[in-house]
């Protein structure tokens, strides 16, 4: 048997073939929930445009309509993503308002495609902004017939599509000064020579710990350290509660202070959940006193 008469046109045939079209990968967050269809639709949508294209899901459980929550959630998983990655963000209490559809490339190199509601304040404030186009190319979206209640479907889950195909973005609508962005006001805990004081900005998934918006950095200027006691006051009520290192430093069922895997001061309860035991939430207040000299 001539082998090289079998082999090499198979190996022609390979050569010859077109390199498959290398995606960017999108990351795709919604409030959607996954009782129904929107999320499959979604990335039906997605699918048709760029065939093969790899979506990464961050979470479709955000607390319905809550901005701020999806902002911190897109600012902590971004740098986890390639730089040239795709977020579609649909986080659009005033969907089929006149907000913008927007895209926004950052400084980092990553695309974001999303409603001009606020939801890009943290990665504006970490990664910078430097371009930003109004989606109005309906080339860009599902049809014409736009859904003035589904642009999850219809604007966003397309448009991100041909940004990770490669499509050349300028096409998706006009030019908009990154400056002119809606922007929450989110701000990060206050020192006074008295303390800290603080907000509850968010709980841990299911575990109930309580996301603070105190940075490591911050809370060390108050002087405590590991194995501290810290008196709080937290939701009108005061408690004392130690500053260690992880859950398991404290007994089952027990609270305690630590810095989350964020670079945040948290409260947990180990194998518990401190916001339903404390029936503590989101935007509850919370003070720090300086620790004694």
């Amino acid at each position: 048997m001539n082998l090289r008469r079998i082999f090499l046109p198979l190996l022609l045939l390979v050569a010859g073939a077109p390199a498959q079209q290398q995606h960017k990968t999108i990351g795709f967050m919604t409030d959607f929930d996954v009782r129904d269809d929107a999320v499959g639709i979604c990335k039906a949508v997605m699918e048709g445009v760029a065939p093969g294209v790899r979506i990464i899901d961050i979470t479709h459980q955000v607390t319905p309509y809550s901005i701020a929550e999806a902002a911190r959630f897109l600012a902590g998983s971004s740098p986890y993503f390639a730089k040239d990655a795709v977020f579609v963000a649909v986080i659009d209490p005033t969907v089929g308002s006149k907000r913008k559809a927007i895209i926004a490339h950052s400084k980092v190199g990553q695309y974001f495609v999303l409603p001009d509601n606020g939801l890009l304040t943290l990665v504006q404030d970490r990664d910078g902004i430097d371009g930003v186009r109004e989606i109005t190319n309906p080339a860009w979206m599902i049809g014409a017939k736009l859904s003035s209640t589904f642009h999850g479907r219809d604007i966003f889950s397309p448009a991100g599509a041909h940004l990770a195909r490669g499509d050349d973005w300028t096409q998706a609508g006009p030019a908009i000064d990154p400056a002119t962005l809606v922007r929450l006001d989110l701000h990060n805990a206050t020192l006074s020579p008295a303390g800290l004081s603080a907000e509850v900005i968010g709980t841990d998934g299911p575990f109930g710990n309580l996301v603070l918006n105190v940075p490591a950095e911050t809370f060390a200027q108050l002087g405590y350290r590991i194995g501290d006691i810290i008196p709080v006051k937290l939701a009108g009520t005061v408690y004392t509660f130690p500053f260690v290192k992880t859950f398991a430093d404290v007994p089952v069922g027990k609270p305690l202070f630590y810095i989350d895997s964020r670079g945040r001061l948290s409260l947990g309860i180990n194998q518990r959940n401190f916001s339903t035991t404390y029936h503590v939430d989101a935007p509850a207040q919370l003070s720090i006193p300086r620790k004694p000299q």
